[in-house]
């Protein structure tokens, strides 16, 4: 089963390379890019199908909407750059928002967050097989399964880990930076030396008047170009160093690239009249009306196929990311905290393809149902996440403050009236969805919370008297081995079960982060001191592997003729649904031992030690 593991994803990296694992800007820009870069397929294409109804009045105005997204995409861009700078250690709107408008607004950001994330990955995917089923119609039946697979196949890239992932990205995302600008740059050039501007546009009848309404619908949908443009400030930390400048610098090329490339499509979409034909997309159109049918159009159509399968890779860089600070404050599962083999946060990358996967079946893999849900959250986490730096800049205050808090309470404003607009106009399209989906997250936020908190207050140490703890131990020749992961209650009672079994006992604690093993040792000393405790690092974070070897060479070191016993302490939650919020360690080195026991003939005795938690 390893080796299958190793194949798929590599082998184990130790946990010291964790601060080698970084990104330059070259790799960095292909990470967390290709949503930002991409979302110029379906915001254009979302353009055109708001404008098209109301005919060739409708989408004249395809320019002017253009434009104005732009500026709002400056804007945001700008506010983003303040935040890198504010906010160093990874300035997401979670973290923004809960240090300086407090816990709810956060909270409601970090939803925000991770519904859009979640949309993004599905977007990107559906959009990447509508792109490539515009060249070849045949592959229309199969859009579902062809997003699933190309799901799977990011999954894994990601689950290899930072820099296989940004390596995977680099050509994609590069294939489709050179195509693009060198088509866009041709198809201006055949415009300016051909005659081909279009001063009169020609387009189906109209089915709808052109109305206040109508241009709002289009500007809302042409918003979902601004995806993405976060992900850089979320991910600060795992830059080179500096990292804040090389942050900076990555942010604002891509804001710029994210700007030509847009004004560009949607110009020349507008003035060379492009008009698709059947199920093709508008950009397919444009590459059909600037290159042709040949090599140079198959080579944009897989670029932007490529590009935006790729897309999704921002949403497995961010969604992790968060749901794993999330889960340090308590507000959702502790093991999505857990770095998997390749120093990435496996459970998150799993829990974000699985949500993903559901959202294409449940949608058939039709990318023009999806875009309605997910642009309000995006501009939520906009709004909340600058309306915070205007805050931070006024308490921090330090050089140009002022400046810095008007650039961000610009964007706070912009981006708050885009959610309004975006809310408003789509939400009998979908919106909806996302609107009442972030405060059924905030509440499971709370409840996850709740319990994490009640679990604390059961397991506090605080409950026994001093020494109270230190029993008298039964003489015996047999050895006892405790696994311990920190110290509560039900480790108490855990030594308690054991002082009455053996007199020679050993507590042992596996040591998954660095150092984190001193602070464990100094508690333990302090209240068992007449029980040895050893610390056993573990470089790759596993606990089974680790706690099995030093079993074995506990027991060989002691040439007694006897093998240990091993007392499991084991938390029993209240209700089943709260076994989802723990890790599952006891189980698993239980089913280790016994396995061990089954196959190479170990007969180490097993003893669980339950404590059962309130609520």
């Amino acid at each position: 089963m390893n080796s299958i593991k190793h194949f798929l994803i590599g082998s184990p990296i130790p946990s010291k390379e964790l601060k080698e694992n970084r990104l330059n800007k070259t790799r960095a820009l292909a990470a967390f890019s290709p949503d930002a870069l991409s979302s110029i397929a379906y915001a254009n294409q979302e353009i055109f199908l708001a404008l098209v109804v109301a005919g060739s009045s409708g989408l004249s105005l395809s320019f002017p909407i253009g434009l104005a997204i732009t500026g709002l995409l400056v804007l945001v861009a700008l506010s983003y750059f303040q935040t890198i700078q504010g906010y160093p250690s990874g300035g997401g709107s979670y973290i923004v928002a809960r240090e300086n408008l407090g816990i709810t607004p956060g909270l409601a950001a970090a939803a925000s967050l991770l519904v859009d994330y979640t949309l993004t990955a599905a977007v990107s995917l559906t959009a990447g097989v509508a792109a490539i089923a515009s060249s070849f119609p045949i592959l229309w039946e199969y859009q579902t399964p062809l997003a699933l697979f190309f799901l799977l196949i990011i999954t894994l890239i990601n689950l290899r880990g930072i820099r296989e992932t940004g390596t995977a990205m680099a050509v994609p995302v590069y294939l489709f930076l050179v195509t693009y600008l060198l088509m866009l740059a041709y198809g201006l050039l055949q415009a300016i030396f051909t005659d081909g501007f279009v001063m009169e546009l020609s387009a189906p009848p109209a089915s709808k008047p052109l109305t206040t309404l109508l241009v709002l619908e289009a500007f809302s949908a042409g918003c979902t170009a601004l995806t993405g443009i976060e992900a850089i400030s979320n991910g600060v930390p795992v830059f080179e160093k500096p990292e804040v400048k090389n942050a900076g610098k990555t942010l604002l090329i891509m804001a710029f690239l994210m700007a030509l490339l847009f004004v560009g499509s949607i110009g020349l979409t507008q003035f060379l009249n492009v008009l698709p034909e059947g199920q093709e997309t508008i950009l397919s159109a444009l590459a059909h009306r600037i290159l042709g049918n040949g090599f140079g159009y198959l080579l944009i159509q897989i670029s932007s196929t490529l590009i935006l399968i790729v897309a999704a890779n921002t949403s497995f860089a961010g969604f992790p990311r968060l749901a794993a600070i999330l889960a340090s404050d308590g507000f959702l599962p502790k093991p999505l905290t857990q770095l998997g083999d390749r120093l990435v946060y496996s459970y998150g990358i799993v829990t974000l393809s699985a949500l993903t996967g559901l959202l294409i079946i449940l949608f058939k893999g039709d990318s023009h149902a999806l875009v309605p849900l997910f642009a309000v959250g995006v501009f939520m986490s906009f709004t909340l996440s600058q309306s915070g730096m205007v805050i931070h800049w006024w308490k921090a205050r330090g050089k140009n403050w002022k400046l810095k808090s008007t650039i961000n309470g610009i964007g706070a404003i912009a981006t708050g009236c885009a959610t309004l607009i975006i809310g408003s106009t789509k939400f009998l399209k979908g919106a909806w969805i996302s609107i009442l989906l972030i405060p059924i997250i905030m509440f499971i936020f709370y409840k996850i919370h709740d319990h994490y908190q009640s679990t604390a207050a059961q397991l506090s140490l605080l409950q026994i008297k001093p020494n109270k703890q230190n029993l008298d131990p039964v003489p015996s020749s047999l050895r006892v081995i405790l696994p311990i992961s920190n110290l509560h209650i039900g480790i108490v009672e855990a030594v308690k079960i054991a002082k009455q079994i053996s007199g020679n006992i050993r507590a042992v604690y596996i040591e998954i982060d660095p150092d984190s093993g001193i602070e464990v040792e100094k508690k333990w000393n302090d209240l068992f001191p007449d029980i040895p405790l050893s610390v056993v690092p573990s470089p790759y974070r596993s606990i089974v592997t680790p706690l099995l070897n030093f079993l074995d060479e506990y027991d060989q070191a002691c040439a007694d003729g006897q093998l240990a016993a091993v007392i499991l302490p084991e938390l029993i939650p209240a209700k089943r649904w709260h076994h989802l919020l723990h890790n599952q360690s006891a189980h698993l080195i239980k089913t280790s031992l016994l396995y061990r026991r089954r196959t190479l003939g170990y007969q180490r005795v097993i003893i669980d030690v339950p404590y059962h938690l309130n609520q």
